[in-house]
């Protein structure tokens, strides 16, 4: 399947992504995983307040990593510089990486699709990835290269999250992008 066929599929109540041409769906994945999305995209769009550097987005849009084969994948919350943001046409998916990806693990998420989907970010341009795991508060940070594949960073609760060279001067309480007191 090709990139756009993927946008012409009727609506069905699933997430698909398209990974080396093949068609991936999912269940939708609840409502905590919808809470903390929103969570996340508030603390950036905080931060992009003050920083005015580019957009957060989220709702699953597509980012078209790969071409022949296609991969689109849709990150659960993304950041994208105000340069590229603004060069791109915002009704179709996104010609390229996010800067950022978050991913929120779903209850129907295994480990080696997550770290799948990472993989793809990081070799396609993105510069952080997290991952937050709502069973234990956490996030694993990834960064550029696909080396971090091998020695991610693991932050609790209780850790401080910082947005790296992508997001410079953000800083966050982990237990905040959960919602935690």
């Amino acid at each position: 399947m090709k990139a756009e066929e993927l946008y012409d599929l009727p609506d069905d109540n699933r997430i698909y992504e398209l990974v080396a041409g093949c068609l991936i769906s999912e269940p939708l994945p609840g409502i905590r995983h919808g809470a903390i999305l929103i969570q996340v995209g508030h603390v950036l769009r905080e931060y992009l307040e003050r920083h005015p550097i580019g957009k957060v987005v989220g709702g699953d849009c597509g980012f078209l990593l790969a071409r022949c084969p296609d991969t689109v994948r849709g990150p659960d919350v993304a950041f994208v510089s105000r340069e590229r943001y603004e060069a791109a046409d915002p009704t179709k998916m996104f010609p390229g990486a996010p800067d950022l990806a978050v991913e929120v693990r779903s209850p129907s998420d295994r480990t080696g699709a997550v770290r799948s989907k990472v993989a793809d970010y990081l070799l396609s341009g993105t510069r952080l990835v997290w991952v937050l795991d709502p069973d234990t508060s956490g996030v694993t940070v990834y960064g550029p290269g696909i080396a971090t594949l091998l020695a991610p960073r693991a932050l609790g609760p209780d850790d401080t999250l910082d947005g790296g060279d992508v997001l410079a001067g953000f800083s966050t309480p982990v237990r905040r992008l959960f919602d935690l007191p």
